[in-house]
């Protein structure tokens, strides 16, 4: 028993010796430091990431002075363009000068500044407090919003996709959902390499290993293990109007100038001839031309794409975020929309 424990050890070490010299995901150490309602990496923090178990596109990283993984740092500016989003913003699966907000700065003419303010798995009403956060503290006042075809429905609190602010499933009401601060353990294991590989690179999530491992061991779920509607009381439409609702309430004080919404679209579906199915995508969009916003529909420059090329958009079959060439067909959209032209 002794030598199994022995030779466990020895593999643990060596695991960890060999992993600490290829580029697995270094740890990001995100809290809510700069504003409360905003969840961000500490100032001036490098850290490396990668894609899957074989370590694909690894980037070394670092946050500007306000805590985002931006080239530029963040000053007073009234002339500058706040983009805002999720990881799709961030692109840390892309060399620097293919990220969205490098590709918006130079379809603009390299005459404004593009403050990139991503934020991964964060949805629409997180970019309400950033472009809060952007008017109040930066004085900017354009913003280019790039929203994933899912930033409506994981607006919803328990998606998973929340920083702070969402809605409840049941009611549709506003609340405050803030992550919790890491355990003293969770803080110890960033530090593994192993660790790190297997939670960031494989995507082992520790806290279903024992379903996993042992399914026959534990009840079926309720209903026949059927699984329930992913849309809350009233559907995709009653959703969309919510959280639109709250959105446009949250940033009306603070556009002061232009705001574009860049909506991508379901790129597997049209790249196969299909059309789209996000009804919930759909009138969100509907409603924020409503309310004043220019929207750059990705869907007939996605169609248009794949009309008369095979080229993919993606990064990779193992990776849905936007390649360098999706990334330029809607920086491009946005800022001719950003400038005044029509989407």
């Amino acid at each position: 028993m002794l030598h199994v424990l022995l030779g466990v050890l020895v593999f643990l070490l060596l695991s960890e010796a060999l992993l600490r010299m290829l580029p697995v995901s270094s740890p990001t150490d995100s809290g809510y430091r700069i504003d409360p309602m905003v969840l961000n990496y500490p100032p001036r923090h490098e850290w490396q990431m990668s894609t899957g178990w074989a370590l694909y596109n690894p980037q070394r990283m670092r946050a500007n002075n306000a805590g985002f993984a931006a080239e530029h740092d963040v000053v007073p500016d009234p002339q500058a363009v706040a983009l805002v989003g999720d990881s799709y913003v961030e692109a840390s699966m892309l060399p620097l000068a293919a990220r969205p907000a490098a590709q918006l700065e130079r379809s603009l003419g390299g005459q404004r500044r593009v403050y990139a303010m991503g934020g991964p798995g964060s949805s629409l009403l997180d970019y309400a407090e950033r472009i809060r956060l952007a008017h109040e503290r930066w004085g900017v006042r354009d913003f280019v919003v790039l929203l994933e075809r899912g930033d409506v429905r994981q607006a919803l609190c328990g998606s998973g996709n929340v920083h702070a602010r969402c809605l409840d499933r049941h009611s549709l009401q506003p609340r405050t959902e803030l992550q919790p601060p890491p355990s003293a353990l969770k803080r110890w294991l960033r530090h593994s390499a192993l660790a790190q590989y297997l939670v960031s690179q494989l995507k082992v999530d520790f806290r279903r290993l024992p379903a996993q491992a042992f399914p026959e061991l534990l009840p079926a779920p309720a209903g026949g293990g059927q699984a329930g509607s992913k849309w809350p009381p009233g559907g995709p439409q009653a959703l969309a109007e919510a959280v639109a609702s709250e959105f446009f309430a949250r940033i009306g004080p603070h556009v002061a100038g232009r705001l574009v919404l860049v909506v991508d679209s379901d790129r597997q579906r049209l790249a196969r001839g299909q059309a789209p199915d996000d009804p919930d995508r759909d009138h969100f969009i509907r409603l924020a031309r409503a309310a004043g916003a220019v929207v750059v529909d990705a869907e007939p420059l996605l169609r248009q794409h794949f009309g008369h090329s095979s080229l993919s958009l993606d990064v990779g079959p193992y990776d849905g975020h936007l390649n360098p060439l999706g990334v330029e067909l809607l920086a491009q959209a946005a800022a001719r929309a950003l400038l005044g032209d029509a989407p």
